[in-house]
């Protein structure tokens, strides 16, 4: 099983864009200047980081990725001031140079936690001599990457892009596009392609609702010939649309927000870098999510790492429900533990009065792992299995005194004879049985077993059962 996404040892992402440097001047402001009425902000720190498409690549890099970036600078001091903060975050550049144009810089200043102005330092300029420059740069890099990321600022760097994805395509190589414009055929051909939800409507028109956003991003994926379309809406959330899948809904991360300066730099970067883990683009979105709810408390162009990311997941994972959940909820709360590298044990049975031998074999079962699901027999079950008086507790009944037991997590159900179906839903690392099973005649066993996990015969304490429990009862 795959305990988690975020090891990228031995992975190599490219990223392509428009490369930025963000200034920022941090000062005092105690008066108005006595030129024109605008406060007087008294520097008393400079502070440089890489922006756009170099923010991006950065953001792999504190992820732990390894990262190759292509993008156009100017011969000028900017330039080295951004390769030299990110050759020293371990980020391989590959630069264009144009003497024609300055680094593009963007000057924002910072009085008490608050922007006053941005002041940019840009031009563009998307010659056939530089186009040539960069697809050549970057069919260099290709053979290298897992993935390739073309984080587009509309400052000319992608002016070839259809020509670079098409590159990516024959070796292979996933794209991800942070698009801009209101042309996205540019981007035919992509693997995901991630707008916010203005980038969107600027191409479909305004969506009045979460129905025509799925509607409109269909159709637009099926027209440029995309995976997977992913729409970031702010705080209504992300929308994920892929082929043959229902549309996945993601409700923000962000608990406060407080800068959102490369949030969206955040979310393409690990998305693709969980990506090329997973080859799961839910799971990479859920990462992503949380990746951005992290940096938008923060001020100014913010990174998160690897670890940090996975202690969010893990706290998630650790927050969510526990007791009775339906099939469904226990899969996707299965699913969230595995991803923190927990272990989860299942075992079922009909459990229609609990005993104290019950209770010691959940505790033994719990010690396998680190989760113990508990899978119950409806009553139609119990009564197929164990006759027309049977149970003598409902379903409800059994499961609310089940959910009691401090071993047991979460408490489900199924319908059928057996659990075959569930089990292979769920793929549980552990699967439990006791009694004097052999595992070959274990239910689901060979399921757990080819994927990856254990099967294991715990007895049950003895003097215990519920048929002798009635027997007596029953005189």
């Amino acid at each position: 099983m795959n305990s988690s996404y975020l090891n990228f040892k031995d992975k190599n992402i490219l990223v392509v864009g428009d490369v930025m440097l963000d200034r920022y001047w941090h000062g005092g402001t105690s008066r108005i200047s006595p030129e024109a009425p605008v406060q007087v902000v008294k520097v008393s720190n400079i502070e440089d980081r890489p922006g756009g498409a170099a923010n991006v690549a950065l953001g792999l890099a504190k992820l732990g990725v390894s990262v190759t970036l292509v993008g156009v600078v100017g011969d000028d001091e900017n330039a080295d001031i951004l390769k030299k903060s990110l050759e020293k975050e371990g980020v391989e550049c590959h630069f264009v140079y144009s003497p024609a144009l300055p680094t593009i810089t963007k000057l924002r200043v910072i009085s008490r936690h608050q922007q006053l102005i941005r002041l940019d330092f840009e031009e563009r300029e998307d010659t056939l001599e530089q186009n040539e420059k960069i697809l050549e740069a970057v069919t260099e890099c290709l053979p290298n990457a897992n993935a390739v990321i073309f984080s587009d600022y509309a400052k000319g760097c992608l002016a070839g892009v259809p020509d670079l994805i098409e590159a990516a395509n024959k070796q292979n190589v996933p794209s991800f596009v942070d698009p801009k414009g209101n042309d996205f055929s540019i981007y035919q051909g992509a693997t995901l392609v991630k707008p916010n939800l203005s980038e969107f409507e600027a191409i479909v028109g305004k969506c009045t609702s979460a129905k025509e956003i799925v509607e409109k991003g269909n159709a637009l994926r099926e027209k440029h010939g995309w995976d997977a379309l992913l729409v970031t809406r702010g705080e209504d959330g992300l929308v994920l649309l892929q082929d043959n899948h229902n549309p996945f809904s993601l409700a923000t991360a962000a608990k406060e927000v407080f800068d959102v300066t490369g949030a969206g730099d955040t979310v393409i970067a690990a998305l693709t870098a969980v990506y090329v883990t997973s080859q799961r683009f839910v799971d990479a979105v859920e990462y992503a999510n949380q990746a951005a709810g992290f940096v938008v408390g923060k001020l100014g162009t913010a990174s998160i790492t690897s670890e940090q990311l996975e202690v969010i997941m893990f706290a998630r994972s650790r927050t969510t429900n526990f007791g009775v959940l339906s099939p469904e909820q226990v899969r996707e709360q299965i699913k969230l533990a595995q991803l923190n590298g927990e272990k989860v044990v299942f075992t079922n049975g009909c459990f229609d009065i609990l005993h104290p031998g019950h209770v010691a074999y959940m505790r033994q079962a719990k010690a396998l792992g680190d989760r113990l699901i508990v899978a119950v027999n409806t009553d139609a079950s119990v009564k197929r299995l164990k006759g027309e008086k049977r149970p003598i507790n409902d379903l409800k009944h059994r499961m609310a005194v089940l959910e009691g037991i401090g071993a047991i997590d979460w408490v489900t159900w199924f319908d059928e004879d057996t659990p075959k179906e569930l089990i292979e839903a769920l793929s549980p690392d552990v699967l439990v049985k006791g009694g004097d099973y052999t595992i070959d005649s274990i239910v689901g066993a060979d399921h757990v077993i080819n994927s990856g996990g254990e099967v294991k015969v715990l007895t049950f304490v003895d003097g215990y059962s519920t048929t002798s429990i009635i027997e007596k009862a029953n005189g």
